[in-house]
């Protein structure tokens, strides 16, 4: 049972890895139906990717359930959560604003003259989330009772849900998330995120502003369908806006 936590970070790894894998075989490209040339920009295999990325979150936020509930701590286990929620939250998701850019230029009149350095932007995304995945690692014993910055699995998520945004298209949103500026944008407030000095609420323990995100994500469920994600997202920056801090070692609330 001691192993248990560090498989299920393993796993974790295992999923970013295969999302990557599903995520690159994307290939944007035009179809001709019934005389009809219509730009296919989302296929099975990022559908996927981002299914995986949903999976490893999960086995994300179990082992570390799994560690408080047997009381296993290890700096081995620390590192190892840090290098698995790099590649899922942080090289996985890259790889997706990657394509969403890639496909963004290939439908542009001149997209054979676009530079492929026009979709370096998307890494950054990567770049940020191993800085912010460091800075956690020498503050998370001061800082025990919230995050300071967003956490990257919260942003894996959000980009995982934008191939899925497109792949639905609910209110014909998918436009959007094809759109070099855009996405352009997206990239650069991921990126701020992460380094802010926001705190952000933790899981644990369960009070008000978990209640709060928790019913108005479920109950836009019916209505959002996959945009309640985003929505989601937003809450979470809203409430732990205003939420106020539980107080940390040496430190007053919201300092």
């Amino acid at each position: 049972m001691k192993h248990l936590p560090n498989l299920l970070t393993v796993a974790n790894l295992f999923c970013g890895c295969i999302a990557i894998a599903f995520i690159l075989s994307l290939q944007p490209f035009w179809s001709n139906q019934g005389g009809e040339q219509y730009f296919v920009a989302v296929t099975g295999q990022v559908y996927l990717g981002s299914i995986f990325i949903f999976i490893a979150a999960i086995c994300d936020m179990l082992d570390g359930f799994v560690a408080r509930a047997l009381k296993i701590f290890s700096p081995v286990g620390q590192d190892l959560d840090s290098l698995a929620d790099m590649v899922s939250f942080g090289v996985a998701p890259a790889m997706i604003l990657f394509k969403l850019l890639w496909t963004a230029y290939m439908k542009q009149e001149n997209a054979m003259d676009v530079d492929m350095l026009a979709t370096s932007p998307a890494f950054l995304v990567a770049c940020f989330a191993a800085l912010r995945l460091a800075k956690f690692n020498v503050t998370t014993t001061t800082q025990k009772a919230y995050f300071v910055g967003m956490p990257t699995p919260a942003v894996g998520l959000l980009v995982a849900s934008l191939p899925l945004i497109v792949w639905y298209n609910p209110f014909n949103i998918a436009a959007y998330l094809q759109n070099v500026t855009v996405i352009y944008i997206v990239i650069g407030v991921l990126c701020w995120l992460m380094i802010s000095r926001i705190k952000f609420f933790k899981l644990m323990p369960f009070k008000w502003p978990h209640i709060a995100l928790a019913v108005v994500t479920l109950a836009s469920i019916p209505f959002l369908k996959i945009l309640a994600i985003p929505l989601a997202f937003v809450l979470y920056i809203i409430l732990s806006l205003v939420y106020r801090m539980p107080e940390g070692p040496g430190e007053p609330a919201n300092a």
